[in-house]
């Protein structure tokens, strides 16, 4: 267990993050927030005030068409429609933060290693070091349509493709030796080419023969996360990635999640991996007030909405399967583990399981006063040994002010978590 808890905030740049319905309610200045500048400036103020690790944007590149065989409903409703390039809102967070993590989800489906380090690496290097990349292999079939990509890849072989895939972004961050740089001006001379080592790769997958376009940043190369939770997704997380993300609805399947990857990583010979398990806070100055706003996000969940939000997810269309009746594990080439997490014959009936789902993407909530919601972070941590948490908000900006200025403060007095940072880079910061 690390010696102290480590939290990131998890965002879109979206009308919602993961509560549909949440632009609609009050306190939630999203849709003004989309446009703005200072509206992202101002978040990431306030996630460095509260001493978070990074920002942790997701991604939806394209519209969840799936359920009804349509993007009418996630257009209709706004679920994760529009969703804008997470690229640009993180450049706009940099400029107003100094130790801030900044880690976007960015999907190997359609764009090549090489332009994929340029753009992160290109951010990286202006933040200091501050990047990180949620790796995901591409399992919504919408963005494979989107892109011109005539058929979604078998899920093992999206991770097969990746293993290549990072192979050579490693090549490419790893070609300008420490000593390459010369920038002499009297002869002129700005890089010494001996020391900047041309890839060339041609693989069962991937070819790509080019020059590193990007420095290396003050950490070397973003910091690598992964959310595979299917056995094909575990391996490929130990085997490449920093940090593990995580979703797990109770206490018992976290820690035999952390038991499972923890066996895993030793039988590869690979360190034990850090794990963040994803939580929503649902915060009030009581626990009956915390109760009330948990059941108002409920029933504010339009269940067409929550479905095309759950098909386009999984990869199945559940307009053609009954509501009331709880979900079977279907064969997808989607998320395969967040399938096997979602058919938890806890979570219900299918139509609960869509509100649930709808409300926070299937992750644990934790409700109640700050005392409350302190107690149950540190439990739910030093039980499972877990490296933190990733949190996704309600309604925005309100829910993450709320969690920086009420619950912060008190893990803080606790010891469970830092007061200041001890590195300017995210990767530093994650070792602390």
């Amino acid at each position: 267990m690390s010696n102290q808890m480590h939290l990131f905030s998890f965002i879109m740049h979206s009308p919602i993050n993961h509560t549909v319905g949440s632009w609609a309610l009050p306190g939630d200045d999203r849709l003004e927030g989309l446009a703005s500048t200072d509206y992202w400036k101002e978040m990431g103020e306030t996630l460095e005030r509260g001493c978070f690790d990074a920002a942790f944007f997701a991604d939806i590149p394209a519209a969840f068409d799936q359920y009804r065989d349509s993007a009418d409903d996630a257009i209709k409703y706004g679920v994760c429609w529009p969703s804008h390039d997470p690229l640009i809102p993180l450049a706009i967070m940099a400029s107003a933060t100094k130790h801030l993590g900044l880690v976007m989800t960015k999907s190997i489906s359609a764009i090549s290693p090489y332009y994929m380090v340029r753009s992160l690496s290109t951010l990286d290097y202006i933040s200091g070091g501050r990047v990180g990349w949620n790796v995901v292999t591409g399992h919504v079939r919408a963005e494979h349509r989107a892109a011109g990509l005539n058929m979604q890849m078998e899920h093992d072989a999206r991770y097969d493709r990746a293993d290549e895939y990072l192979d050579i972004c490693r090549e490419l961050w790893n070609g300008i030796e420490p000593g390459a740089i010369v920038a002499d001006k009297e002869t002129g001379i700005y890089a010494d080419p001996a020391q900047v080592r041309r890839v060339n790769h041609h693989g069962e997958h991937l070819d790509c023969e080019a020059t590193p376009p990007v420095l290396p940043s003050a950490q070397g190369h973003p910091v690598l996360f992964q959310a595979g939770s299917s056995n094909r997704g575990q391996t490929f997380a130990v085997n490449n990635a920093e940090a593990i993300f995580a979703v797990q609805h109770k206490i018992e399947g976290m820690k035999k999640f952390m038991a499972d990857v923890s066996a895993l990583a030793e039988s590869e010979g690979k360190p034990e991996p850090r794990v963040t398990f994803g939580v929503q806070i649902i915060v009030a100055d009581t626990d009956e007030e915390a109760e009330k706003l948990q059941k108002e996000l409920s029933d504010n969940v339009i269940l067409d909405a929550a479905l095309a939000r759950l098909s386009g997810t999984l990869g199945v269309d559940f307009s053609k399967h009954d509501l009331d009746k709880p979900m079977q594990m279907q064969k997808t080439q989607g998320g395969q583990g967040s399938m096997k997490t979602k058919t938890d014959p806890g979570l219900g009936t299918l139509r609960d399981l869509a509100i649930f789902n709808g409300t926070s993407t299937s992750m644990p909530q934790i409700v109640g006063s700050p005392e409350t919601v302190a107690n149950k972070l540190e439990e739910i941590w030093r039980e499972t040994g877990c490296f933190g948490f990733n949190i996704t908000p309600t309604t925005s900006n309100k829910s993450v002010v709320d969690f920086v200025d009420k619950v912060v403060p008190l893990l803080q007095e606790r010891g469970a978590l830092r007061k200041t940072y001890a590195a300017t880079t995210l990767r530093g910061n994650m070792e602390d």
